[in-house]
């Protein structure tokens, strides 16, 4: 028996059919709990992640009691960026994992461009 698919992984695999991070230009993915946020970068012709935070990391875990709203995506996505220019990747494609541009997710995509990041 089949399980069923949420709208929002409708919508995930749909855009990954389009999607695809090279080595020049990875693919930002982002996943959401109730309670942490998730991103990294992937190069999917190797299928190697370059750069993964979340705010299950210690130095985010200790100035921010809360992974789970917009004030810790936007801290996310400065200590994103700053990591993935220390990787030397200053461009991406963004993979917003079927969930729809709004409220953490923005929070955490602007605050990565603020950042330097370009996608």
């Amino acid at each position: 028996m089949k399980k069923a698919l949420t709208n929002r992984q409708k919508r995930h695999r749909r855009v990954r059919k389009k999607i695809s991070g090279t080595a020049q230009r990875p693919r930002l993915n982002v996943y959401r709990s109730l309670s942490n946020f998730y991103a990294q970068l992937i190069d999917d012709t190797t299928g190697k992640i370059i750069v993964s935070v979340s705010t299950l990391n210690k130095e985010l875990k200790s100035s921010n009691n809360y992974g789970g709203n917009k004030e810790a995506a936007k801290v996310l996505g400065k200590v994103f960026a700053e990591a993935a220019s220390k990787a030397n990747i200053k461009e991406c494609v963004f993979d917003r994992g079927g969930y729809l541009y709004h409220g953490r997710v923005k929070e955490f995509a602007e605050a990565a461009r603020e950042g330097g990041l370009k996608f």
